[in-house]
């Protein structure tokens, strides 16, 4: 999700053409065959019922809420194969010259499955109501609800600060919902599929015929949530659905044997990052304290272990699937003298037991905790992990906590990371971290349109953070779905662009 694969100059222009170009038609081949319409799919996805929500602006915790949303609604932009950034319900964009103010464009003929036409002035509504949720900071940067307006056809945004980076940053919330609605849960949307019905986080969605971005092939989709991957993987392997999305390593290891069985990868798909609390009163606060947990990590006994190589050691800096990423950062690797010797000098306490909390929210999650708790015994850290249910996790620990596991599948953009995670005030801060140094520099690379000054001030952003944030990130999973032989052209790109499902169509028998 970053500029970085794409030029400042092509953001800055119109992005031609209409939302069909988030997810292009596949081309025929010999072995896929020629598309065909028609079918239900049949799909699960992780979920628990104690953290559905139906709200699109909403925190979407559960995998199976974040697709039906997805499919029923669409964003302003999305992630491309060819580009990080294109057109979805906006068809092209456009800034001024100080790159404050951006006019959105909204493709021609875009209708709610009402049939009543999108206006400028339900996404302006839309994205007001996106920016003053609790996390609508982070989801909008810079951005105003004040500063949010309909003209004609387009919506204008107007940041506080340059941005050159604001079409990348509005791919995965900015949902549109038509204006003054008041319940939103069955509201229509502009998306691919309809709501046919939806009972305790399972649905039904069908086809959208008038979808502006194109007819989807198939009829219908309907979706099932799963508490577990196992249990996902199981109704796979049994024929009660035909795909299990980013159902985990373990399952992929189970059902790489069966002929019948697709085993799909998105590499560069999943962090699961440990997080340590950075502000004033945490046990993490001393920069020697994280280092010395970073050092004292064994990461291709990670990647092994817990991804069972279905991915890669990462080096504690997020955005590992941007062109922009630095690859050439000194890679971290364990050195346990060097740990004991940093704890020794940040005078940190051997004796006492410190909580590490984590949810069984994704595949690999829980099992990266406890193995991080047993690797770091060994640099004289006592770590006793804490496995929280969806609903208090996110509650309770998210934001909060000193030390816990956190997720993240959009790792395409090294300055999505910035501006939600790792700016001072950021919403969704999630280690309450602070750096005028790192705050400055990001400034600088979303607020210049000079390549240099830009790729520079990209670099820096990524040492700082290698250096000093209270991220651990030890690997990064590929997103994994196990699907049934007759399903083809499932979505290869990683984050929101996985649950982008209507090019999918299935063979017949």
């Amino acid at each position: 999700m970053t500029t970085g694969g794409t030029s400042l100059a092509a953001l800055l222009a119109a992005c031609g053409g209409n939302g069909s170009n988030a997810q292009p038609k596949p081309t025929a081949s010999a072995a896929q065959g020629t598309p065909v319409s028609g079918g239900t799919l049949r799909i699960g996805a992780l979920g628990r019922a104690s953290a559905i929500t139906r709200d699109p602006h909403g925190t979407q915790a559960n995998e199976s809420d974040y697709l039906i949303i997805s499919l029923v609604y669409d964003t302003l932009t999305a992630p491309g194969a060819a580009q990080n950034t294109v057109p979805r319900l906006a068809a092209s964009w456009k800034a001024d010259a100080d790159v404050k103010t951006w006019r959105f464009t909204l493709a021609k003929g875009a209708t709610f499955h009402d049939g009543t036409p999108v206006t400028a002035e339900d996404v302006a509504w839309s994205l007001r109501r996106l920016r003053e949720t609790p996390a609508g900071a982070s989801r909008l940067p810079g951005i105003k609800a004040d500063n949010i307006k309909a003209e004609g056809d387009a919506v204008v945004l107007t940041s506080d600060y340059p941005n050159a980076d604001l079409p990348l940053l509005l791919r995965l919330t900015t949902f549109v919902l038509k204006k003054d609605t008041k319940e939103v849960a069955d509201a229509p949307g502009t998306g691919p599929f309809k709501l046919e019905w939806y009972r305790d986080g399972n649905a039904r969605l069908v086809r959208n015929d008038a979808w502006h971005g194109g007819k989807p092939y198939l009829d219908a989709i309907e979706v099932k949530i799963f508490e577990s991957p196992q249990a996902m993987a199981n109704a796979l392997l049994g024929g009660q659905i035909d795909v299990a999305s980013n159902v985990g390593a373990v399952a992929a290891r189970t059902a790489a044997s069966r002929p019948d069985v697709q085993v799909l990868r998105r590499p560069d798909d999943m962090a699961m990052p440990i997080v340590m609390r950075t502000a004033e009163g945490s046990p993490f606060a001393d920069p020697k304290v994280r280092e010395a947990l970073r050092l004292a990590v064994d990461r291709d006994a990670m990647v092994k272990q817990v991804l069972s190589d279905y991915g890669k050691v990462a080096n504690d800096v997020l955005g590992t699937g941007d062109p922009a990423y630095a690859k050439d950062l000194p890679q971290r690797a364990r050195d346990l003298a060097k740990a004991k010797q940093l704890l020794q000098e940040a005078g940190f306490d051997l004796s006492k037991t410190y909580q590490l909390k984590t949810t069984e929210d994704i595949a690999g999650l829980a099992e990266s905790a406890a193995l991080f708790a047993t690797q770091v015994r060994e640099a004289g850290v006592q770590i006793e992990v804490v496995k929280e249910d969806s609903g208090t996790f996110w509650d309770k620990t998210w934001l909060k906590g000193d030390l816990y596991t956190t997720y993240w599948g959009t790792n395409d953009s090294v300055v999505f990371f910035a501006s939600k995670l790792l700016t001072t005030g950021a919403g969704q801060n999630e280690s309450g971290w602070s750096d005028a140094e790192f705050d400055e520099t990001y400034k600088q690379a979303v607020g210049t349109l000079d390549e240099a000054t830009r790729t520079q001030a990209l670099r820096k952003l990524q040492e700082i953070q290698h250096e000093r944030s209270g991220y651990l990130l030890w690997g990064m999973a590929d997103g994994i779905d196990l699907a049934a032989a007759n399903v083809r052209d499932l979505p290869k790109l990683p984050g929101y662009g996985r649950v982008q499902l209507e090019r999918v169509w299935l063979t017949r028998a």
